[in-house]
């Protein structure tokens, strides 16, 4: 019996490990992000001072109407292409979790399965016919899985095509 309890404790070793490094991917994605919104923030705070200097030494109210039809473009321009790096990390993210959930689901359904094999057959009276059900309900989830998962990737990939495709004129 300690060899079994041995069995599902490196199953929930493995288990944690995969929840730790889906937490590290997380936090590093959330750094990633918010230095792309501190950078969008920080260049324009220098432009809107850089404009704001321009459009006080403008002689004429053309000058300064064209300064802030630049600085408007200029900034939904910059808000775009921060939207577009922010889209890509995150399809990134959710490329990265989706492998790492599938390696997961992979190498724990195996270790799952040869622990419910092995504990199984240490039980008196063992019926084939459950092991058969839940090898059965197992590949029964990873194809769920599986085609869930290949539905994501293909629409989070729609989506970042229509974004870019939305950038280009």
């Amino acid at each position: 019996m300690s060899n079994k309890v041995e069995q599902f404790s490196e199953l929930h070793r493995k288990n944690m490990e995969a929840a730790m490094r889906l937490a590290q991917l997380s936090i590093e994605n959330s750094q990633k992000i918010m230095a792309l919104q501190s950078e969008l923030a920080r260049e324009l705070f220098q432009s809107s001072v850089e404009n704001a200097k321009a459009q006080g030494t403008a002689k004429v109210p053309q000058e300064v109407l064209g300064l802030r039809t630049q600085y408007a473009q200029e900034t939904a321009q910059r808000m775009m292409e921060t939207a577009q790096r922010i889209a890509e990390v995150g399809n990134e993210a959710r490329t990265e979790f989706s492998r790492m959930l599938t390696e997961q689901l992979a190498s724990g359904s195996h270790d799952l399965m040869e622990a419910f094999q092995s504990f199984f057959k240490a039980l008196p009276g063992q019926n084939a016919n459950v092991m058969e059900n839940m090898q059965q309900a197992m590949a029964t989830a990873n194809s769920a899985f599986d085609q869930i998962a290949k539905a994501s990737a293909a629409s989070f990939t729609t989506m970042n095509d229509a974004a870019k495709g939305g950038k280009k004129k």
